[in-house]
């Protein structure tokens, strides 16, 4: 029985035409302010559109946006989040598949393409997507308004989007009811939700009337419904709709993790600080509006698990705030007229300074939003205006009168050598297959001499061809330009670039993650000649799979591992090390967090030069306790010197120095041989 011609008066197809005139018109509302808001990106923002590797760039957005790769990664909030995206994604095909069906195909060729087989799948997918909408709504109720964790942003509007969404559902659910209990169609079971829905609803013809005012209502509401939820889109939390595959698009597929961007320049060549919303690019502008709030890198950020100031949610939503704010009556032609951005909400000099770039928020999030990036550039300018901690000030001119951050000469660099016999060769002197750039905590730190040395006697034993630069060596300078001293980075990348120029080598091995980061990633081509730079613990690795580094005796510790942050995170360094401590015969137990979701010791970004303030608990200690709690281990592992210094002292200040024992990679081989 087919549905009545009219629709309160109106004929039925005048009123399809209002509906669908209507939405169309929301459709546009919604497109025009979603432009208004993205044109503030560029109004405000450095223009620079990258386009290159399109096929990449286009996969990127199917696997994080489309698939949803990182969101899946947390089971919760991931079946959470693809269960209502997943659904609306069905609902629209389903709507537009319809809306072809019968108002453009039908009426040129007199036919429909959705009939038969077709027509009843069709009907059971959009089904069946109501009960798995509905379950994503009830984790994601359950999480919001029960559980409630800090790291969601609980505001209002998340609530009303989210009942709104339930609503268009639900009186989309109720239209296909009222209709199969109009109708009465013989394949109504393939429409089991609404046939089952139908089945409730009172039969009979004095039931029809009531049915039909009903079934009207319905059909008008929930279009009203979607025109609502079309034209509020682009001022609620949906607008990662649109902003999000967006994002991810032009996020950069080819720059390696652990490389930052240099500071722009003008005509003149004169560095361009970011202290204003016109100095940053509209892809960071973006990255405000790209954030979902979902809280993900609040909730790995070890500042702010130690109770500093950072959140690094509210460094982007900050930026974003501020162009909401002043975005529209924006001009940058009068720079002396707009805000500095350093001092905003969530941009205090407190924040900015507790960032340790451990890379944890930028692994975590789901959209690609690169938080460091921002951290950085407003780092960079506190440093051209003198503002930084005094501690942090004193490392950095260390730095550029030294080479080094502990202000020591240049030629007590290589004092731990000295007892050597044979003499460890110069590789400015004399061809080496493998440069060693020891670092400055492995060279200057008295508690740490004694593992260096080892390394060298585990290099020698192994027949490794090795040299280093003496005091031709100088700070790599990764945690110099976290810090934001891009100049003092520059001038220490051309020390060494002159070192390496003087020197004859096949490759560059390193014991410190920091420089292997930047040493790898951030050198100029031409300084490291495209010779390969390794982590020591790789350089192992490869000598015990090739029988030139024989283990002789078994261990038997139980151990647990310590990715560090410029290893692991930053240039997914995991498997070597860990094949390394399984060849001395230790069984290693995985930390809860491991891998790219380890902690932060605390000491990357410059931290380390820098005073700790206030902390509920330091990032080292809770590494500590976590390793503690793991029955039966008896040695923490780590490998990188900084992490030797913080976690001894962990171990120390929370008590545990009975219980476990922090030793370096290179100290289980030595001990192994």
């Amino acid at each position: 029985m087919p549905i009545r011609i009219d629709f309160w008066g109106i004929p039925w197809e005048w009123a399809h035409l209002l509906i669908y005139v209507t939405v169309i018109g929301a459709g546009v509302v919604m497109l025009v302010r979603f432009y208004l808001q993205a044109r503030l990106w560029w109004k405000a923002g450095q223009v620079k559109l990258c386009w290159d590797r399109p096929l990449l760039r286009l996969w990127r957005v199917i696997q994080y946006a489309g698939i949803q790769t990182r969101v899946l990664e947390q089971k919760y909030p991931g079946v959470m989040h693809i269960a209502i995206a997943g659904s609306f994604f069905i609902f629209f095909l389903g709507t537009a598949f319809a809306v072809l069906n019968t108002r453009i195909y039908e009426p040129i060729f007199k036919d429909v393409f959705l009939k038969g087989g077709i027509y009843l799948f069709y009907e059971v997918v959009l089904d069946l997507f109501v009960p798995v909408f509905l379950l994503g709504f009830a984790l994601a109720g359950y999480r919001r308004w029960v559980v409630k964790p800090k790291r969601l942003t609980l505001e209002p509007k998340f609530t009303w989007m989210l009942l709104l969404l339930l609503a268009i559902v639900v009186t989309g659910t109720l239209v296909e009811a009222y209709r199969l209990a109009l109708q009465k169609p013989e394949w109504a079971p393939w429409s089991p939700v609404g046939y089952l829905i139908s089945l409730l609803l009172p039969s009979g013809s004095a039931a029809e009337a009531g049915l039909y005012q009903v079934y009207y209502f319905l059909y008008g509401f929930h279009p009203l419904l979607v025109v609502v939820a079309f034209i509020l889109l682009p001022s609620t939390p949906l607008l990662h709709i649109f902003t999000t595959p967006i994002n991810i698009f032009f996020s950069d597929p080819a720059r390696p993790v652990g490389q930052l961007a240099a500071i722009p320049a003008d005509k003149e060549g004169i560095p361009i600080y970011s202290r204003t919303l016109c100095n940053l690019t509209w892809s960071q502008l973006l990255n405000g509006d790209a954030c979902t709030e979902c809280g993900r890198c609040q909730e790995a950020c070890p500042a702010y698990a130690a109770g500093q100031p950072l959140n690094p949610k509210q460094v982007i939503l900050g930026v974003r705030n501020v162009l909401h704010r002043d975005g529209p009556a924006l001009d940058c032609s009068q720079p002396d007229k707009v805000h500095e951005l350093v001092g905003e909400t969530g941009l205090t000099e407190e924040v900015l300074w507790s960032c340790t770039s451990c890379g944890a928020c930028v692994a975590e999030c789901p959209v690609l939003i690169e938080h460091i990036g921002t951290i950085v550039d407003l780092r960079r300018y506190l440093v051209s205006e003198g503002r930084l901690d005094a501690m942090a000030q004193d490392a950095l001119n260390n730095l550029g009168r030294y080479g080094n951050s502990f202000g020591q000469s240049e030629r007590a660099r290589a004092k731990w050598a000295q007892a050597f016999e044979p003499k460890i060769k110069d590789a400015r002197k004399e061809p080496v297959e493998y440069l060693w750039f020891v670092g400055d905590y492995a060279s200057y730190n008295p508690a740490l001499t004694d593992i260096t040395a080892k390394t060298a006697e585990v290099f020698q034993q192994a027949g490794v061809d090795f040299g280093i630069l003496y005091e031709g060596e100088r700070n790599a300078g990764n945690d110099v330009r976290r810090v934001g001293e891009e100049g003092l980075f520059e001038m220490l990348v051309e020390k060494n670039s002159m070192a390496f120029a003087k020197s004859e080598f096949k490759a560059i091995v390193t014991t410190d993650p920091h420089s292997y980061n930047t040493l790898k990633n951030e050198y100029p081509a031409d300084a490291v000649g495209g010779r390969p730079v390794l982590h020591y613990a790789e350089l192992l690795d490869q000598l015990i799979a090739s029988g030139k580094l024989r283990l002789t005796k078994k261990l038997g510790y139980k151990v647990t591992y310590h990715d560090p942050c410029y290893l692991g995170r930053y240039n997914n360094v995991y498997d070597a090390p860990r094949r390394v401590i399984q060849a001395t015969g230790c069984e290693i137990v995985e930390m809860p967090r491991c891998r790219k979701h380890a902690l932060c010791c605390g000491a990357g970004g410059g931290r380390i030069w820098m005073e700790e303030g206030e902390m509920k608990e330091r990032p080292s200690e809770s590494r500590i306790k976590e390793a503690v709690a793991l029955e039966g281990v008896q040695v923490f592992v780590v490998a990188c010197p900084k992490d030797t210094t913080m976690y001894r002292d962990a171990v120390k200040t929370t008590g545990h120095e009975d219980r476990l024992v922090v030793k370096d990679l290179i100290e289980l081989v030595y001990e192994a041989l």
